[in-house]
């Protein structure tokens, strides 16, 4: 497959959030499955329960996620894993959070 095909093709994902964390998300090739996500990482992972199917096309955006590094791990491996996004910092400034210093 030439490198114009692989950007110009559409794929069909699966989307699986974590049991075990919250803003956790797994993108799967739809047609190959959870199969292909190494067991391990199922084990971190929990319990995966599915959100949607999404045809992902090249630069149609995403809400936390490059499409084009979604689009490459799925043609490569199979499964994008998706991690929460980092704490806001704006909350460990307020008054009587426990990280904050007195």
């Amino acid at each position: 497959m030439t490198d114009n095909q692989t950007t110009s093709r559409h794929l069909i994902c699966s989307i699986y959030h974590s049991s075990k964390r919250e803003g956790m998300y797994l993108f799967v090739d739809k047609p190959r499955g959870l199969a292909c996500v190494p067991e391990p990482l199922m084990q971190q992972f929990g319990t995966p329960r599915h959100v949607s199917d999404m045809l992902l096309r090249p630069g149609r955006p995403l809400a936390r996620a490059d499409v084009e590094k979604v689009r490459g791990a799925l043609l490569e491996q199979g499964w994008y894993l998706q991690m929460p996004p980092p704490p806001d910092s704006d909350l460990y400034l307020a008054q009587g959070h426990p990280g904050r210093d007195a």
